[in-house]
C-alpha cells in the first residue's frame, strides 16, 4: 500500500508543475500518437508509467487548440469490444476504448508519430460502435 501512496504524492508534485507550465500548445491532429502524462489513477483506470507517469495516446479528436479527446494505449494483449488492436512500428498495440478521456495540451510531452489511416478508421469505428 505504501507504494501507491508514494506514487500519488509523486504524481501530485508533477501535476502541480504541469498545471503551472504555460508554453505554446503544439499543433496536434487526429491520428497523432503522443506520449502523455496521464498520472496515477484509481482502480481499473489506466495510469501512466515511469517517472513522467506517461503512456502513448491516440488523438481521436482535437476539441480546441488546448484540449484533445484521446484514447490511451497498451502493449498488453487485450480482447473484446472495449479494445482495438493494431500494429505500430512492428509492435502489437491495443487502443483502450473504455479509457477515452479529454486532456489538456500540457499533459503531452513527446510526439511518437501518426497512426495510419486504416488503423485509425478501425479505432474510430470501434469507438463509435461502443458508444452509440
Amino acid at each position: 500500500m505504501q507504494k501507491f501512496i508514494k506514487r500519488f504524492k509523486e504524481w501530485l508534485v508533477l501535476k502541480s508543475k504541469l498545471d503551472k507550465s504555460n508554453h505554446k500548445a503544439p499543433f496536434v491532429k487526429e491520428r497523432d500518437i503522443w506520449w502523455c502524462q496521464l498520472g496515477e489513477n484509481i482502480g481499473t483506470e489506466v495510469s501512466g508509467k515511469g517517472d513522467k507517469f506517461s503512456r502513448p495516446v491516440i488523438i481521436l479528436k482535437r476539441l480546441s487548440k488546448w484540449t484533445y479527446l484521446v484514447i490511451p494505449t497498451t502493449t498488453k494483449n487485450k480482447t473484446g469490444t472495449w479494445y482495438v488492436a493494431y500494429e505500430y512500428q512492428g509492435k502489437r498495440i491495443t487502443a483502450c476504448l473504455q479509457q477515452v478521456r479529454t486532456i489538456d495540451y500540457r499533459r503531452r510531452h513527446n510526439k511518437m508519430g501518426s497512426l495510419n489511416e486504416i488503423d485509425f478508421a478501425k479505432v474510430k469505428e470501434g469507438f463509435i460502435n461502443l458508444y452509440q
